[in-house]
């Protein structure tokens, strides 16, 4: 039997009341990276689940029906703004741009002769060759020429906007997260193509009980863990939102990120940790906490260099670097950092 399992087995051994083994020496030349148990004030919190999601996120859809002809990027692509990310075939668009187009020029003949019209009119009314009523219609006509102009010079641009949307561009600058569609599919108005976020605007939306938003609110600080990565990251700013759920009596609080947080994506779980006091509690490196079964425990060193194997009880305060404490040890006492080392190379290995 191993000596790891052999002091484990002497920790729940002692919680039973029977007699551990004696403690043993550190093994020769293993010298042990040791910390000290330290009672300090630290910021009570109060904990609450929360997912990561994209401040800005969006679906870029088609807003012309043509074939696809061209995907330029994937899922997990970075995308930079103005960048092509989808063509669809314009040549329905563009027939329909010259068709307006040429509406235009033969408008534009259609004014020309109609203002000339009207110059020699009013010259020969002039010369009193024509009467009024003559003139008044060259004059109608020559305004009418224009507001035909006009119309066909705005059809124009409406076609040649609507050409422009064949070639789908990025927003802003992302990951795309989503492609809904396939090359050589259809496109149609409304159609969702791609969907992307952007990863430098990221926020922690955490649900908490309604009971616990004023102390949350006068703490005004928070802390973010990432357990995925193993992170905590401070908050930037939080925003309380102003409504509650009335089945669950609870409230939602945004926590938005520092902009260099890297590897993490919308959707992500994480634990929003709200600063809503201070108190003194004893202290212990999370390094040295082993976890076995139903066992936890650390190593403690004396003054004689002899490990001894002490079951001990965990709050939910600390950082990601210390735990509290509630049981097992006292200020002062000396752990091991290395629990697994500590524990091999002794007698019954």
């Amino acid at each position: 039997m191993g000596r790891l399992t052999v002091l484990v087995l002497a920790g729940l051994l002692a919680a039973c009341g029977e007699a551990p083994p004696p403690p043993v020496s550190a093994p020769q030349g293993a010298a042990l990276k040791t910390a000290a148990v330290e009672l300090r004030d630290i910021e009570l919190t109060t904990s609450a689940e929360a997912v990561m999601e994209a401040v800005r996120q969006s679906t870029v859809s088609a807003q012309i029906a043509g074939r696809i002809v061209e995907l330029r990027f994937d899922v997990g692509d970075y995308v930079k703004k103005g960048d092509v990310i989808v063509r669809i075939d314009e040549r329905s668009a563009a027939r329909a741009l010259e068709a307006s187009e040429a509406q235009v020029l033969e408008a534009q003949a259609a004014l020309t002769n109609a203002r000339a019209n009207y110059e020699r009119s009013r010259q020969l009314l002039a010369q009193k060759f024509i009467s009024q009523a003559a003139l008044d219609q060259a004059e109608a006509a020559y305004k009418a020429a224009q507001a035909r102009v006009r119309a066909l010079v705005a059809g124009a641009g409406a076609a040649a906007t609507e050409r422009s949307f064949a070639t789908v561009v990025a927003p802003y600058s992302g990951v795309v997260s989503a492609r809904h569609v396939e090359l050589g599919e259809m496109a149609t108005p409304g159609r969702p193509l791609m969907t992307g976020f952007d990863p430098a605007t990221l926020r922690v939306v955490a649900t908490v009980p309604q009971a616990q938003v004023a102390a949350i609110q006068a703490g005004g600080k928070a802390r973010i863990e990432i357990p995925s990565l193993g992170r905590w990251v401070d908050v930037k700013t939080m925003t309380i939102v102003p409504q509650a759920d009335p089945r669950t009596h609870t409230s939602r609080i945004r926590l938005e990120l520092p902009t260099e947080v890297r590897g993490v994506v919308p959707g992500v779980y994480a634990r929003a940790h709200f600063v809503v006091g201070r108190a003194p509690a004893l202290l212990v490196p999370r390094a040295a906490v082993l976890r076995r079964s139903e066992v936890t425990a650390v190593y403690v060193v004396d003054g004689e260099n002899r490990v001894h194997l002490r079951q001990v009880r965990l709050g939910s305060a600390g950082d990601e670097a210390s735990v509290e404490v509630l049981a097992g040890l006292k200020p002062g006492e000396r752990v091991a950092l290395e629990p697994v080392k500590a524990g091999i190379g002794q007698p019954g290995a």
